[in-house]
């Protein structure tokens, strides 16, 4: 294991760039070596937002604080992924009071219905006609989980956490390699469609403004500075409302949000869903989010079987085969379960070793079936075949109170729904619902309904044994973001790795059809050998951003996703 003892004075921007993988490239994963630190971490996405969290946590700032000061600043430096115009889901640890889930998953319009996305012809709509436009756009529900956090758990003054942010906005910051990539690959998909993106992504010429150009967003900043002094109500209920509600009427795919929708938004404590996984209890978000319960699916199978120490062939088979089952049952079952009955017994010990049973250690199954968990409810739902694009970000803190914090935050596709207002970018959360309603007459889960929340994939995570945390984790991706995190998992808690060594891994990806391995890594080096057992293998760029911080030995060791531009710091 690799430790890597680092301060404020050891974090070099400009190293870290160098560092720092473009989106599109295909390139070999870099190698990064985990942080150490024994009073508090940060790990993040960007350094610029990880150091506005460590700066807080300085000051004596809670998780929560400091969650929404690395929040602001991704929104500035990294909008692309995620943002207040966004959604995202949280585990919050207590050092007191212990783990809690919070829901601020954006939501469904209430004058939706489920043939939203159905075209003139009855049926449903191409992606990216849904993408582009204000139809596509989710109430927010970011800021006010920030709010909702920070009024439970907040040390420091609400209005002291954006002070990063600001200065930022009104200084300027340099565009990231990762950033600058992002503006010109969305070109292609019209981010400069609509005139405010397009006046503040590119140049007068009409060229994606490059990596190293200095960004600044005043605009952002007056947001920013009104939020500080009044909290959520001017974004929920007040002039930043008006503003939202008329960005969505745009010329193109123009959206029904209404003032109504945004000042009856609320944020959900939940109850978080659990999964005893060897001596461990992994620990994530339950529905809308389909991620904790399909993780622990994968882990729950298995649990039947011994894959060894270390890495192998036999062992990513099982997990293989495992994640087809697990996939099978989310694409059928999981939804928003405020509006749909889901079956209780998904993590039903009996029927994952009914479930695991179906594995046969020396032969792939083609793909999975969903199984029968136990389930009062007779009704058939039809399976969803909708892929979440990955437009997304995970945080890991913990701070020196004996907080820790795990989220995942969104806008769904890169850059959202491309309209933009008061300097942040509004998400396109709505084309995470199936977009056909029904299929063969039989209704899909997450079909859209008003007032909903679109089901997601995110997978914000906190592994407990005898009881106290001793890992976070999480990912962006997209629908790949259950396999990025229980792979990392099963690295960490089966085999033992470092966390950096676990997050430079070549990931191994199936969602329930073919297996795909990265390029560039050892994990592609698995294609013969998993081939031989029946598996069809595509090589392929996969983009993580994991984000870990393992508790050991009294130590904090922290480890940032290699393929992207994030970090861990602290003291």
């Amino acid at each position: 294991m690799r430790y890597l003892m680092i301060g404020l004075a050891a974090l070099g921007a400009p190293a870290l760039a160098q560092e720092a993988q473009q989106p599109e490239e295909t390139v070999a994963v870099a190698v990064k070596e985990s942080v150490v630190a024994e009073k508090f971490m940060v790990a993040a996405a960007n350094p610029l937002a990880a150091e506005a969290g460590r700066e807080i946590l300085a000051r004596g700032g809670s998780a929560a604080d400091a969650l929404v000061a690395v929040q602001l600043v991704l929104n500035l430096v990294e909008p692309q992924s995620s943002g207040i115009g966004g959604g995202a889901f949280a585990l919050y640890w207590d050092a007191e009071a212990g783990l809690a889930s919070w829901d601020g998953r954006e939501k469904a319009p209430m004058a939706a219905d489920e043939s939203y996305w159905l075209g003139a012809d009855g049926a449903p709509v191409g992606w990216w006609d849904a993408v582009v436009g204000g139809r596509s756009v989710g109430v927010p529900g970011t800021l006010r989980l920030l709010e909702t956090l920070h009024a439970e758990h907040g040390r420091l003054e609400w209005g002291e956490l954006f002070q990063p942010a600001i200065r930022l906005a009104e200084t300027g910051f340099a565009i990231s390699p990762r950033m600058a990539a992002s503006i010109a690959s969305a070109q292609e998909q019209q981010l400069d469609l609509f005139p405010v993106a397009r006046e503040y992504f590119f140049e007068a010429d009409g060229s994606p403004k490059a990596e190293g150009t200095i960004l600044k967003n005043p605009e952002f900043a007056a947001t920013l500075k009104l939020l500080a002094a009044e909290g959520s109500a001017p974004f929920y209920e007040g002039e930043i409302a008006d503003d939202i509600v008329a960005a969505v009427k745009t010329n193109v795919n123009p959206g029904i949000l209404t003032m109504e929708d945004l000042a009856a938004y609320e944020v959900v404590e939940r109850e978080p869903v659990c999964m005893a996984y060897r001596t461990y209890e992994v620990c994530g978000m339950g529905p809308p989010s389909s991620g904790a319960l399909t993780v622990g699916q994968i882990l729950g199978q298995l649990n039947a079987f011994e894959i060894g120490n270390a890495p192998s062939a036999e062992a990513w088979h099982l997990y293989i085969e495992a994640a087809k089952n697990a996939y099978a049952d989310r694409g059928l079952y999981m939804a928003d379960s405020d509006f749909v009955d889901m079956p209780e017994g998904l993590l039903d010990d009996d029927y994952l070793a009914s479930r695991a049973a179906l594995i046969d250690p020396d032969a792939a199954m083609e793909s999975a079936s969903p199984g029968e968990p136990p389930w009062e409810e007779t009704r058939l739902w039809a399976p969803d075949r909708q892929v979440e694009r990955p437009g997304t970000s995970h945080i890991s803190i913990v701070d020196g109170f004996g907080d820790m914090l795990s989220i995942t935050t969104t806008i769904e596709t890169g850059f959202g729904s491309r309209v933009m207002v008061r300097g942040f970018l509004l998400n396109n959360e709505l084309t995470d619902f199936s977009r056909a309603p029904e299929e063969d007459g039989k209704p899909i889960a997450n079909r859209v309904e008003g007032g909903k929340r679109p089901r997601s994939s995110m997978a914000p995570t906190i592994v407990l044994e005898d009881g106290a945390p001793v890992l976070l984790i999480g990912s962006p991706g997209g629908s790949r973001i259950i396999n990025y995190v229980a792979g990392a998992l099963v690295r960490i808690l089966d085999w033992g790795m470092d966390p950096q060594e676990a997050l430079n891994a070549g990931h191994v990806v199936n969602r329930n059809g073919a297996t795909d391995l990265e390029e560039g890594t050892e994990a592609a080096e698995l294609a013969s050998a998993l081939e031989a057992l029946g598996h069809e293998v595509n090589i392929a760029n996969l983009n993580s951003g994991l984000h870990a911080i393992l508790l050991e030995g009294g130590k904090l060791i922290g480890a940032a996703d290699p393929r992207r531009e994030g970090v861990a710091v602290g003291e």
